[in-house]
């Protein structure tokens, strides 16, 4: 397969590409602005990030999300996708007191560069749950503490629905209110931080 390059004649194939969806409709704006304005230097910078203009828009989007947490390099992977950045002070805090699979949460909480925190979260209701890992695409905080009490916030209201739900196949009372207990014992022990 021919490799893809934006050029000044690329104006149509930018226009016809399908499935836009907010972030990929301001770089298609971005880019038919520099094909408008015979941009060479714009279109060149756009086409070191991809070898189809799907891949361009993917990973410029990447790249900027990053760009939110100090992470400046550019670099692919073996398959021309753009390398996840690795969140410096990076931190797992469990959540519940077993290590059997499926009876705790977590929360990953790691900086960027310019010193941005974030979050995200590994969650078990017993056999019900999800997570991601952490990325560029996770919310901003200012510090690590700020991160960490958003995230025990969030899992706190996410457990307290799930007290009392009669499917109790995907959520294991027990496995719930234990968690509920260590996110109470990480907010406990973060008061007790801040009045020392």
């Amino acid at each position: 397969m021919e490799k893809f390059a934006l050029t000044l004649r690329s104006r149509t194939a930018v226009k016809q590409y399908n499935g836009y969806i907010a972030y990929e409709r301001e770089l298609a704006a971005e880019i038919l602005t520099a094909i408008e304005q015979k941009d060479i230097a714009v279109l060149s910078w756009f086409n070191g990030f991809g070898d189809s203009l799907r891949a361009i828009l993917m990973n410029v989007h990447a790249y900027r999300k990053g760009l939110g947490f100090g992470f400046t390099d550019i670099a692919f992977d073996k398959n021309g996708w753009f390398v996840r950045p690795q969140f410096l002070d990076y931190e797992v805090v469990k959540l519940g007191n077993s290590e059997r699979y499926g009876e705790y949460s977590e929360i990953r909480i790691g900086r960027g560069p310019n010193g941005t925190w974030s979050y995200a979260l590994r969650y078990s209701y017993g056999c019900e749950g999800g997570g991601s890992a952490l990325s560029v695409y996770d919310p901003h905080f200012p510090s690590r503490d700020t991160a960490l009490k958003h995230a025990l916030a969030k899992l706190k209201v996410m457990f307290t629905g799930k007290i009392g739900s009669t499917d109790t196949t995907n959520h294991k009372q027990d496995i719930i209110l234990k968690t509920l207990k260590a996110i109470d014992q990480q907010i406990g022990g973060m008061v007790q931080l801040c009045l020392f």
